[in-house]
């Protein structure tokens, strides 16, 4: 389990490894009360908010394999490949994301990722 003497790229790799792992619980001790997280569907304020948005992943999310990272004081960029399965398709998307970190936690996330092919795989137009 993180703390807050751990280094901020160990914080942001445990928490994508509980995110993508669909440990929602384990995630959420990662992450401040005051989340803010921006990213193409979902810009909220508060850690309830991002993972009550968050939920709809949990039935297709099949892990992620990080590609790079890289750490800047409290400030880490992660580049990965999210694995995701629906009943009708399957694939992977590239995403990038930009994580600040404070105290141990979370407090700041912006992700980047292509659209179009998330919403194929997942089968939205």
């Amino acid at each position: 389990m993180s703390n807050a003497h751990d280094a901020p790229a160990d914080i942001a790799t445990a928490y994508l490894t509980a995110f993508y792992a669909g440990d929602h619980e384990h995630a959420a001790n990662l992450v401040s009360d005051d989340y803010r997280f921006d990213g193409p569907f979902l810009q909220v304020t508060s850690k309830a908010a991002f993972f009550k948005g968050a939920a709809g992943l949990l039935p297709i999310v099949r892990g992620h394999t990080l590609r790079r990272q890289w750490a800047d004081g409290d400030e880490v960029c992660s580049v990965y490949d999210v694995n995701l399965e629906t009943p009708t398709n399957s694939g992977t998307v590239l995403m990038s994301e930009w994580h600040t970190v404070r105290h141990g936690k979370l407090v700041q996330a912006h992700v980047v990722f292509d659209t179009r092919k998330f919403n194929a795989l997942v089968g939205r137009p």
